[in-house]
C-alpha cells in the first residue's frame, strides 16, 4: 500500500491488439472474465488543457483485488497512451488509485505539486485524472472516482472474477445507466 495514495486498485496496460491481449490474459494467465468496450464514451476529455475526442477500446478484469485494464487507442488523438506508444513502449503505463472523495483527493494532490496532464469522465461520478509523474515507464498515476455507477461496475467486475471457470471470457461493459 502507498502511504500517499492508499492501495493500488488498477494496473493499466497499453497494447497494440486488445483482442490478442484479452486472449493472452484469459487463456495463458487465467485472468477474467473481461468486460470489453470497443469505444469507451469519454466526456470532457482534455490533454494538456485542450479538448479532444478520443476513441479508445478498453477491457477490464480483476485478479483478486487488483483490476487489470487493457487499453488500445483507435485514433491519433493526443493522449498519454499515444505518447507511451510513440516512445516505443507497450505494457504497464499507469497505476490507478480509486476514490470516493475525488475533489478532496485532487485538491490534496495538486497542493502537493502534482501536474495534471489528461482527464475526463466516464459516466456519472466517473471522473479521472492522470498526472505527469512518469519518472519510470509504467508509473503514471491516475486518480479515478468510483462514487457512482462506475464504482458499481468495478464491483461487478471484481465479483465476476471470483471463482471464474474460464467460460464466457469476453463480455460487454454493463450499461452504467442501469447500475
Amino acid at each position: 500500500m502507498s502511504r500517499f495514495f492508499g492501495e493500488i486498485r488498477q494496473l493499466g496496460y497499453v497494447v497494440h491488439d486488445i483482442e490478442a491481449a484479452i486472449n493472452y490474459w484469459s487463456t495463458t494467465l487465467g485472468v477474467g472474465p473481461w468486460f470489453y468496450n470497443p469505444k469507451v464514451p469519454i466526456k470532457n476529455y482534455t490533454y494538456h488543457g485542450e479538448s479532444h475526442e478520443p476513441h479508445n477500446s478498453v477491457a477490464l478484469a480483476n485478479s483478486g483485488f487488483v483490476q487489470v485494464e487493457l487499453i488500445q487507442t483507435r485514433n491519433d488523438v493526443p493522449s498519454m497512451y499515444r505518447d507511451f506508444q510513440q516512445a516505443g513502449r507497450t505494457g504497464l503505463q499507469h497505476v490507478a488509485y480509486w476514490t470516493s472523495h475525488y475533489d478532496a483527493d485532487l485538491a490534496r494532490l495538486l497542493q502537493q505539486g502534482f501536474k495534471p496532464v489528461m482527464s475526463g469522465e466516464v459516466g456519472e461520478n466517473g471522473r479521472f485524472i492522470y498526472f505527469d509523474t512518469e519518472y519510470h515507464p509504467g508509473t503514471v498515476i491516475e486518480l479515478s472516482e468510483v462514487a457512482g455507477p462506475k464504482g458499481k461496475m468495478f464491483d461487478l467486475i471484481r465479483r465476476s472474477s471470483e471463482g471464474w471457470d474460464g467460460s464466457n471470457p469476453v463480455r460487454p461493459f454493463p450499461d452504467l445507466g442501469t447500475l
